[in-house]
This record gives structure tokens, C-alpha cells and sequence, in this order.
């Protein structure tokens, strides 16, 4: 084969090559002029060798003129190539333009590069959201309260929400809300002297909640908080005085028991003594015969002196037996 047959075979293909690459973005050029919002046929082709979707961006421009807002394809580039979602950024600018609120496309693109739904945030900005306290991922079914008088209370309540997109980014997410409204009910109900004053005026729990400034800090703005029910549970107060009651009778029984204990210790003490003291009464009388025989051997106690002794005591255990009363247990 001739070196001119493969010179020309070569310009050939770099031809065809040419002519496919212009063709495909020469309909995105023709039609991002024809509404009047040019982009360059070489942009076009300089945004496929970036590995950019040219079709998304030009779209997403036109769009954006259509909807009178002129946005360079420049940044619909650099939001893409930074891993942006251009369609859900344009969506929100045109929303929000629509909306009259106030969002510019680089707070448009933190926010979506921050992983919020900016296009979710401007529809809740429109559209306030109502959000469910408890929410439905929580295990309990109500929020639960005890008032003054010891009466519990479980009030579910509806939150109505609108997002504030100043504070979208490093705000706090529903979560905050809804955890920020039990306690704030809770702390409502539980300043209230009687549960009867919740349920005569349980707009007064909305009323506290709304002072306490609840959606500071957070992404939202709280529009109204609205007691969807209202439950009389459990006299928390009677169960805690009667299991009060029942823990003072414990210890009192506990201390009775330990001065019972006590006494029967101190009488088993006096009885140990009064048998040490008659064990040395006994010892002391074992020591008369003693001294007896000891008084006759040394001549201080006489024969005489002896029998008048025995005389002594028996008449004084005479006298003992005649001056005990009369048993009449067997009358």
C-alpha cells in the first residue's frame, strides 16, 4: 500500500473524528443560542475531555435564562466537577427566585455541597413542613408529663416548620426540634399546680413552648406548635407516696427490730448476771461452815451461842414461810 493511501486514510479518519465531535456538540451550541444563552462549540468540547455532561450543563442554563436567571456555564461546570447536584441547585434557584427568597447560587451550592437538599430546603421555605412530636423513629407514642398534683399527663403534638435558609448550613436538623418541643412540654406541664388547668387551657403548653425560642440555632423556624392530643395517664404522685409510705414502714419495722434485738441481748446480759451473782452467793455460804469451825477451834463461839444461831434462823425462816401469800389457784 502507498505511503498517499495511508496519508489519506489517516486525514480521513481524523476527518470523520472532527466532523462527530463538532455534530455532537454543534446541536448543544445551535441550541443553547437559539435561547439566548450562548456557550461556546469549544467550551462544549473542552467540557467532554473534563468528563462533564455538556447536555446537563447547557440544559441547565437555558433553564436558568428561561427563567430569568443568567448563570455563566463556567459555574455549572466548576458545581459539577466539585461534585455538585446542578439540577437540584437549579431547581431550588429558580424556586426560590419564583418565591421572591432571598438565595444566591453560591449559598445554593454550599448548601448542596454540604449534602442538605437545597431544593427540598426552598420547597419547605414555601411549603412549611409539620413535623410529628414524638416523631414517628421514637419508641414512645406521646410525650409524658407529670403536672403538680402528681397526675400524669401524654400529649402529642404537630410542629409546624419552615425552613430558614440563612442558618441551613451548621443548623440544627428536625431532630433538634422535636426533642427541644418534648422538653419544653414537659417542663410546661410540670410548672402547672393541677393537671385540670392543662386540660382546661392546653393552649397554654403551646403559648410556654413558643417563649422558649425553641429554633435557635437550629435550620428551621418554628410557625406554631399545636396540640394534636391529650391523654390523663397514671396518679404518678399516689404510686410515689405510697411506695414512700411503704419504704418509711420498712425502715421503722427495721428499727423495731433492732431495739427488739437489743432488749433480748441486754435481758440474756442481766440473766448471765444475776447466775455470776448467786454463783458467789453460794460461794460466799460455802465460807459460813468454814468460819464456824474456825470460830469453835479458837474459842469465840460457843455451844450456846451455836444452838441460839440455829434457833435465830429457823424462827426467821418460820416467820418467811408464814408471811408468804396463799397460792388459790386451785380453788
Amino acid at each position: 500500500m502507498s505511503p498517499q493511501v495511508i496519508i489519506g486514510g489517516i486525514i480521513a479518519v481524523i476527518i470523520i473524528a472532527a466532523v462527530w465531535v463538532v455534530g455532537s456538540g454543534f446541536k448543544l451550541f445551535l441550541q443553547a443560542s437559539l435561547s439566548n444563552a450562548p456557550v461556546g462549540l469549544l467550551q462544549i468540547f473542552l467540557m467532554r475531555l473534563r468528563k462533564v455532561n455538556p447536555a446537563a450543563i447547557v440544559n441547565s442554563r437555558i433553564t436558568l435564562k428561561k427563567a430569568g436567571i443568567d448563570l455563566s456555564a463556567d459555574l455549572l461546570e466548576a458545581h459539577f466537577l466539585a461534585g455538585g447536584r446542578v439540577g437540584r441547585v437549579v431547581t431550588a434557584l429558580i424556586s426560590a427566585h419564583k418565591a421572591n427568597i432571598a438565595l444566591d447560587f453560591d449559598r445554593a451550592c454550599a448548601i448542596d455541597l454540604a449534602g442538605r437538599d437545597v431544593r427540598e430546603a426552598v420547597n419547605t421555605s414555601v411549603h412549611p413542613k409539620v413535623i410529628d412530636v414524638p416523631s414517628s423513629a421514637q419508641t414512645k407514642n406521646s410525650i409524658d408529663a407529670i403536672a403538680g398534683d402528681g397526675i400524669q399527663l401524654r400529649v402529642k403534638a404537630r410542629v409546624t416548620v419552615r425552613t430558614n435558609i440563612d442558618r441551613l448550613i451548621g443548623g440544627a436538623t428536625e431532630e433538634t426540634i422535636v426533642a427541644r418541643v418534648g422538653e419544653g412540654i414537659v417542663t410546661t406541664i410540670g410548672s402547672a399546680e393541677s393537671h385540670m388547668r392543662v386540660l382546661e387551657n392546653p393552649d397554654n403548653i403551646s403559648k410556654g413552648v413558643l417563649e422558649r425560642g425553641l429554633d435557635s440555632g437550629t435550620a428551621f423556624e418554628i410557625l406554631s406548635i399545636d396540640i394534636a392530643d391529650i391523654d390523663v395517664g397514671q396518679n404518678i404522685g399516689a404510686r410515689l407516696r405510697a411506695d414512700q409510705a411503704e419504704s418509711d414502714k420498712q425502715v421503722a419495722q427495721a428499727e423495731a427490730e433492732k431495739r427488739r434485738a437489743m432488749a433480748v441481748a441486754q435481758e440474756q446480759e442481766m440473766t448471765a448476771r444475776v447466775q455470776e451473782n448467786r454463783a458467789l452467793v453460794v460461794l460466799a455460804e460455802a465460807e459460813v461452815p468454814k468460819a464456824i469451825s474456825d470460830a469453835f477451834r479458837s474459842g469465840n463461839l460457843g455451844i450456846m451461842d451455836y444452838y441460839n444461831m440455829k434457833n435465830v434462823i429457823a424462827d426467821t425462816s418460820m416467820r418467811e414461810e408464814i408471811a408468804k401469800p396463799e397460792d388459790n389457784t386451785n380453788e
